[in-house]
């Protein structure tokens, strides 16, 4: 009897994994709707060519990618993926690769290489002439490969060849793959490093478009292999191998290098918000404030500067403030305060001694009174500017890529008072130190920069 009961719910937990394997199958499967094999083949190798439509099709969306980063318009980016056929050889290279068709690598690899060399031209071309000289946020963004353009560009591969392989091809899916990869904006953000000399935007901009092109075409060999395609044999096992080498090393020259640099992002990530907690739970201070404040993130030690006005934190004060460092994963970073006078601070005094900051340290020297109407001031100014909070970290990053022998950076909004006047003024006061001096030309295009990157109408730049 006991024997009977154990059989017969051994056939009940069968049945309901039987059951659930069976719905999960049924749900997942993609061979309900696939189309023909040859089909498809056929298909994706008609997309291979670049000659005539393909090939002017290429240069209108290299041109429209170009003047969407020139004026760091999305839609025009949008618009530019949209029209490119880049994606037919590089789901070339995967196909041909799943199915073992040497022939098909060779020539998807050689419209490849035709399709980079001419929009390389072509952006090239077009930012030589140009009037916009300035690199703006878009094209910036395509200076700095990580893993997670990597993870994109694989699942943005997998979503295309699952709806290229379908006898009604989807073609919001297909579409919404063409922005997601963004195969185009690395292309000419690559051309505008060769048309302004700067190697390591034409390096990050294509090792971008690396990565890309060589997780698509991952995602397009797996999912070959998954639906079984017919295999072809290599003409010899050397070949074999040495296609297969290729592949392990593409994989590796991807994952390796946009892997740590993605790892670095997220550190960088974590201590900017570490810092910003420390600042804003322990940055609270009688008769003193802080009014602004930097986050350096260095793999070999970060460091925090914070700029207090009032009167001058006693040296307890500033080792216990250090000593809670560790309790906010802060453990290696080094704390910097400027306090007391401006004098002490890498600042011009000249240009600022009638701002609000110049007119509180003054006047917390009197009475108790004047001391609760300086801290008044000040904390009317500090929720004044709080809404238009510059992400000083990020202006400091992209001023690198401008200017790479940047040493030393930091940018507030600060109000002016003139002479005579009683109405404030908003100025955006930007110091930088560099480790060369720079002609008054490329002062001007940093602020130019600054200008369109901050939205600012005035702007007090100095320069050491």
């Amino acid at each position: 009897m006991l024997t009977e009961e154990r059989n017969q719910a051994r056939k009940e937990r069968s049945s309901t994994w039987d059951t659930i394997r069976h719905f999960i199958r049924d749900r997942f499967s993609l061979d309900e709707d696939k189309a023909d094999e040859n089909e498809i083949i056929q298909a994706i190798s008609r997309g291979i060519e670049f000659r005539g439509t393909n090939l002017w099709a290429l240069i209108f969306a290299i041109l429209i990618a170009s003047i969407g980063l020139d004026v760091n318009s999305l839609s025009f980016l949008f618009g530019a993926m949209l029209i490119s056929p880049l994606m037919g050889p590089i789901m070339g290279i995967g196909l041909g690769v799943g199915i073992n068709d040497l022939d098909l690598i060779k020539r998807a690899f050689k419209n490849l290489s035709i399709a980079a060399i001419i929009s390389l031209i072509t952006s090239s071309l077009y930012f030589l002439i140009s009037p916009l000289q300035v690199a703006q946020s878009e094209l910036l963004a395509r200076t700095s490969p990580t893993i997670w353009d990597a993870i994109i560009a694989f699942l943005g591969g997998l979503a295309g060849i699952v709806a290229g392989s379908r006898r009604d091809k989807v073609s919001n899916v297909i579409l919404g793959v063409a922005i997601a990869t963004a195969l185009m904006p690395p292309l000419c953000t690559a051309g505008y490093g060769i048309a302004h000399g700067n190697l390591s935007y034409f390096v990050r901009a294509f090792y971008m478009f690396l990565i890309n092109g060589v997780c698509i075409s991952l995602a397009t060999f797996l999912i070959v292999r998954l639906l079984g395609y017919n295999q072809k044999e290599y003409p010899s096992a050397a070949i074999e191998r040495r296609v297969k080498n290729t592949i392990l090393a593409a994989v590796l020259v991807v994952l390796v290098p946009s892997t740590y640099l993605g790892y670095q992002i997220v550190r960088k990530t974590i201590f900017e918000q570490s810092a910003k907690r420390f600042v804003t739970n322990e940055g609270n201070f009688q008769y003193r404030q802080v009014v602004n404040y930097t986050a350096r993130y260095q793999p070999d030690g970060s460091r925090i500067e914070l700029m207090v006005v009032g009167e001058p934190l006693p040296p307890d004060s500033i080792q216990l403030l250090k000593a809670k460092l560790p309790a906010y994963g802060l453990g290696n970073t080094s704390l910097i305060i400027r306090q007391g006078a401006l004098k002490d601070a890498e600042v011009d005094v000249n240009t600022i001694t009638s701002t609000v900051t110049d007119q509180i340290i003054k006047y917390s020297q009197g009475s108790i009174a004047r001391k609760d109407q300086t801290i008044d001031s000040l904390r009317n100014y500090i929720e004044a500017t709080q809404s238009a909070h510059l992400p000083v970290a990020d202006l400091r990053d992209e001023l690198k890529t401008l200017m790479p022998d940047v040493q030393t950076f930091t940018a507030a909004r600060s109000l002016v008072m003139s002479r005579t006047g009683n109405r404030p003024d908003t100025v955006l006061l930007v110091y930088a130190k560099f480790s060369r001096r720079h002609r008054p030309a490329e002062k001007k295009r940093i602020e130019n920069w600054l200008r369109s990157r901050t939205k600012s109408r005035k702007i007090k730049l100095i320069v050491e």
